[in-house]
């Protein structure tokens, strides 16, 4: 057993607390938390752990509920986050001696990842619909651009594909032929042509289609 013989309101934290127990500092905890214990309580292993895992699995899901503010993310960005950034934190508070020894191991990451999914708050197919409206909304690319990008966010192959079950490369590329076309119209024909067939290749557009929109933007060139 392990007797409380300090609570402290950390100094960059007020709504955290250090808890020292034989007067030695042993963990910090949210406020609301801390404030269920009092100085001579008696805590055993069993419920030191518990503390323990209780605050950091709700410092780790309000820290989640930040990330996600921002935009609508991957489960695999959710984790990336905790696994890049939460951990640097850590240790820089340990560091300075906040006192917040949480270790953000996978099992609390999985927790708040399975709690964030039952709240609907990160959900992979709809994020790979909301990826694909807003790269076509706001800057339109390719089936293959858009493939990589969301492999590289993390997404499964299934969200993906139902995803761009509706992408139309024919279209992104006549839209995109038809701006860039205006910037290249008083180049000779042959280079109008290359820059802007290579153009296409680098916003994600399939070969298949890019001739056509090409030669369709060489002839319209003029309107």
């Amino acid at each position: 057993m392990a007797t409380v013989t300090a609570l402290k309101v950390q100094t960059r934290n007020k709504d955290r607390v250090n808890v020292y127990l034989d007067d030695e500092f042993a963990f910090g905890l949210a406020k609301i938390e801390a404030i269920r214990l009092r100085l001579g309580q008696s805590l055993s292993a069993a419920d030191i752990a518990r503390l323990r895992q209780a605050d950091t699995f709700e410092w780790a899901y309000e820290s989640a509920l930040k990330f996600l503010s921002y935009r609508p993310r991957s489960e695999a960005e959710v984790r990336q986050y905790f696994n890049k950034k939460e951990r640097k934190k850590k240790r820089e508070a340990e560091q300075k001696g906040e006192g917040d020894s949480r270790a953000i191991d996978e099992s609390v990451v999985e927790a708040v990842i399975e709690r964030l999914r039952q709240a609907g708050l990160v959900n992979d197919e709809g994020f790979a619909q909301f990826w694909v409206e807003n790269r076509t909304a706001f800057r339109p690319k390719g089936k293959r651009a858009l493939q990589a990008e969301m492999r590289a966010k993390g997404l499964p192959a299934s969200a993906i594909d139902a995803a761009l079950v509706n992408a139309d490369d024919t279209a992104v590329a006549a839209q995109l032929a038809a701006a860039r076309g205006r910037r290249l119209k008083d180049l000779p024909e042959p280079e109008f042509k290359r820059k802007l067939s290579d153009y296409l290749a680098r916003r994600g557009i399939g070969y298949d289609v890019i001739s056509e929109a090409v030669e369709r933007a060489w002839r319209e060139r003029d309107g």
